[in-house]
């Protein structure tokens, strides 16, 4: 009787144990998609000081052409100008949690709009990007992998 009594009580609690973890994992997906939010006005906005935190010292960051920087060489582009951003509109953005929750990739859409060409017309880049944020320690949530590729 005790047995049966107890492998009901596992079978009542179990959903809310399953529910418990899903809601944590439901936490740590918008924690990411919060902060691809606010990396991505960070970008536009020359925010350095948030761009240092939220990217990993060892950042692989490759750009849709094809170049590839390292956080420092990326955080300079932006400041030399090569890499300039005037808005950037998120299209699709999905995360996957992996690893207990403290490694997540994101996939998703965004259209770029850059400084006008020197002809006046619109500079825009819709791009497919794939993203790879740790969660470290003290640090939170960093990126450690940028991948684009152009859309026609």
């Amino acid at each position: 009787m005790k047995k049966h009594f107890l492998v009901l009580t596992i079978l009542l609690l179990l959903p809310a144990l399953t529910f418990a973890q899903t809601k944590l994992d439901m936490v740590a997906i918008q924690e990411v998609e919060v902060l691809e939010r606010q990396r991505f006005a960070a970008q536009v906005a020359k925010d350095y000081t948030f761009l240092g935190k939220v990217f990993a010292d060892d950042l692989v960051y490759i750009h849709a052409s094809g170049h590839q920087d390292t956080k420092t060489s990326y955080l300079q582009s932006i400041r030399d100008g090569k890499s300039q951003y005037d808005k950037i509109d998120v299209e699709a953005l999905n995360v996957r949690l992996y690893n207990d929750d403290r490694a997540a990739v994101v996939n998703g859409t965004v259209v770029i709009t850059s400084p006008a060409k020197a002809d006046g017309r619109p500079s825009l880049a819709r791009l497919k990007y794939a993203v790879i944020h740790i969660k470290v320690p003290r640090h939170g949530w960093q990126v450690v992998l940028w991948q684009a590729q152009k859309q026609l």
